[in-house]
């Protein structure tokens, strides 16, 4: 049996790329899993490779900034499983610029993604929580859940044209310590990782960059190409990291070896900093 065997896994932006491989590693170890993403073919695709592997997954497709989206993502997981054991709070993406040329839109457009989308998918769910939380405790079962949210090292060193994507990543970790605090009555371990460089679409040179749509605009994605290289030399490790390797900083607040740590940031970026 896996170390996550029975769990109910929810994870943002899991349709491809680091939220893929968060879904899938915590699938190998037993979870079930609900899936998100903006769009509807990718968290399906996702979905059936779970599916394929013994997974039983579901999707909740659309925007995270959405006001509704909070209260559809928990009741998936509560009408579809009856339980919240991990909540991961993957989805965001980059709409980089010089303060002087970043306009409110791109401001208030990535701080609702990486900052006020989590807080409202953990308000939403607290009764939850709550809730089973009592019924562990009158059954006399020691069950900690596990929330993750996932920061940046652009929060904890900043970087040169993301203030808005540094800032919202900054709250993340803010909003970590203090969830631990009001959640560890629950036995809720409240963590955060902040990745480095990890190779997805998001983070290809300029030079291959294409665009994503995000609500109706065209988002060019992807970071300079000389940025690329110098990190590779900063790097003690020499290179970025993969996907699979982001999800395995994410499944080790997951996992039952983490039940006495909470209020934590942990880089998973080849300590580059």
């Amino acid at each position: 049996m896996g170390k996550l065997e029975g769990k109910v896994a929810l994870v943002t932006g899991s349709g491809r790329g680091i939220g893929q491989a968060i879904a899938m590693k915590l699938a190998s170890e037993g979870a079930r899993l609900v899936i998100n993403d903006l769009d509807a073919e990718p968290a399906q695709e996702t979905v059936e490779l779970l599916r394929k592997q013994g997974t039983e997954a579901v999707a909740c497709v659309g925007n995270v900034s959405a006001p509704d989206f909070a209260d559809r993502f928990i009741g998936t997981a509560m009408n579809s499983f009856k339980s919240i054991d991990i909540i991961v709070n993957n989805a965001g993406f980059t709409w980089d610029d010089v303060v002087q040329k970043m306009s409110d839109e791109q401001w208030y457009a990535v701080l609702d993604c990486h900052l006020t989308a989590p807080f409202r998918i953990l308000r939403a769910a607290y009764p939850h929580i709550k809730a089973l939380h009592a019924a562990d405790k009158e059954a006399g079962r020691e069950n900690y859940r596990k929330i993750v949210n996932i920061s940046s090292t652009s929060a904890l060193n900043g970087n040169a044209g993301q203030m808005n994507y540094s800032s919202a990543k900054a709250g993340v970790i803010g909003m970590t310590r203090a969830l631990a605090r009001e959640w560890g009555r629950f036995n809720v371990n409240v963590n955060a990782v902040a990745f480095g460089l990890i190779h997805t679409r998001m983070t290809v040179s300029t030079e291959q960059a294409q665009t994503v749509k995000i609500d109706g605009r065209d988002i060019r994605v992807g970071l300079n190409a000389d940025m690329l290289k110098n990190h590779a030399l900063r790097n003690p490790l020499g290179r970025g990291g993969t996907p699979e390797e982001a999800a395995g900083g994410v499944y080790l607040f997951c996992s039952p070896e983490s039940n006495y740590i909470t209020g934590q940031t942990v880089a998973v970026a080849g300590n580059l900093q």
